[in-house]
């Protein structure tokens, strides 16, 4: 972790919601490195930044409170990344690929917030429903193939489900046993792709 900043003044009018997303940056960054957000506390934050614990409180309330606001933020990039790429694909196939090879790889990069995001207690305290979103897009893209005719027809949630579950496994086993002679992610998942949802990668 890095050397706390120099404490500063009382923020200006307008100031607090800069303020209150430099607290979730900096929680991002601290779980990130931690994977654990029990190891995380709100002072600890606080002295990153250089400002009181009690500025923190101001904008949230607890410590789930803020990781919370964490996990939010990292699925938001992270769905906004996949469709990115997705969007840039062009084709049906190209783009499932590209959006479930960015969500393999964010999570592969990101291993302590991937390990916040779905291990936390947080997710049985807290509403993370918004944790949907990515789901509902992975689907979609999915039944995008199938209605080209380059997947077989099934039901799309079912095979997404079944695809994000393998993905997931990939990753999950890399983060918690790095040591095994593991190939390319990139290649697992292209594996994943053709055996459950059945399409034709060049």
């Amino acid at each position: 972790m890095g050397t706390a900043s120099p404490s500063r003044g009382r923020n200006r009018r307008g100031q607090g919601e800069r303020l209150r997303e430099e607290i979730v940056a900096t929680a991002l960054r601290l779980l990130d490195e931690l994977g654990d957000d029990e190891a995380l506390s709100l002072r600890a934050v606080a002295r990153e930044i250089g400002i009181a614990a009690t500025s923190v409180y101001l904008h949230f309330a607890d410590r789930d409170a803020l990781v919370l606001a964490a996990m939010e933020r990292s699925h938001a990039d992270l769905v906004r990344a996949a469709d990115e790429a997705e969007a840039a694909a062009g084709d049906p196939v190209g783009g499932l690929r590209a959006r479930v090879q960015v969500m393999g790889t964010w999570s592969h990069e990101h291993r302590g917030l991937y390990k916040v995001l779905h291990e936390s207690a947080v997710n049985q305290r807290c509403d993370t429903s918004f944790k949907m979103e990515l789901g509902k897009r992975t689907t979609a893209a999915v039944q995008r193939c199938m209605d080209e005719g380059l997947a077989p027809a099934d039901d799309a949630a079912a095979v997404s489900l079944d695809l994000r579950a393998a993905v997931h496994g990939a990753v999950s086993m890399r983060v918690n046993e790095p040591n095994l002679p593991w190939e390319p992610l990139e290649q697992q998942v292209d594996r994943l792709l053709t055996k459950l949802v059945g399409v034709r990668l060049p």
